[in-house]
């Protein structure tokens, strides 16, 4: 289904909540729900089966997999990609008797620009995920990532660096891909410009 006002499609299987925010080139697919109060940029893809929880905010340009669920507390930057059935949380010590709702109970979750996470990954709540870092399939996220790091393992940890592009880097530093080149401080990798 297009929407004759705003130029995204949501597929008729989908529901989409009041008080959303959909940009433009934007698609919404089969059996996906997004709460309201969300913001969603232009260009996005929202896969099948997908649950976006009230009041997140997600960039331009984000590729959501199927089978996610983005829960309140996270916010996906632009260029965003979240692998299939990758797993987001939002509350560190959940209890079904003392359940706890609301964002006085929810730890922010920030994925910064261009950062991708592989299928059936997890990401910890209360954590950032650096610019254009890489989350390896399956690895489990429990602290803050650096930008560019390339993170595999349960827990996961740093085993490289990887280019704004996806290439992994070489003990050069330098993209084999694009020929951008980077230099590492203090576990910290950065651009040259």
């Amino acid at each position: 289904m297009k929407n004759k006002l705003n130029k995204f499609q949501v597929h008729e299987s989908a529901y989409v909540d009041d008080n959303v925010s959909i940009g433009d080139g934007t698609k919404v697919w089969h059996f996906s729900h997004i709460q309201p109060g969300t913001q969603i940029g232009e260009n996005c893809s929202v896969g099948q089966n997908v649950n976006i929880g009230n009041n997140v905010i997600i960039g331009n340009g984000v590729k959501i997999q199927n089978n996610v669920s983005v829960y309140e507390g996270v916010e996906l930057e632009d260029y965003v990609f979240c692998g299939p059935s990758m797993v987001f949380t939002n509350v560190m010590d959940p209890r079904s008797k003392y359940p706890q709702r609301g964002s006085t109970h929810y730890l922010k979750t920030l994925v910064k620009e261009g950062a991708s996470i592989g299928a059936n990954a997890t990401i910890v709540c209360g954590n950032t995920i650096g610019k254009h870092a890489f989350i390896g399939a399956g690895s489990t996220v429990i602290r803050n990532v650096p930008d560019y790091a390339m993170m595999v393992g349960n827990p996961a940890r740093n085993i490289g660096w990887v280019c704004e592009c996806g290439e992994r880097l070489g003990s050069d530093l330098q993209c084999k891909r694009c020929n951008r080149k980077y230099k590492e401080n203090s576990k910290l990798l950065t651009e040259i410009v």
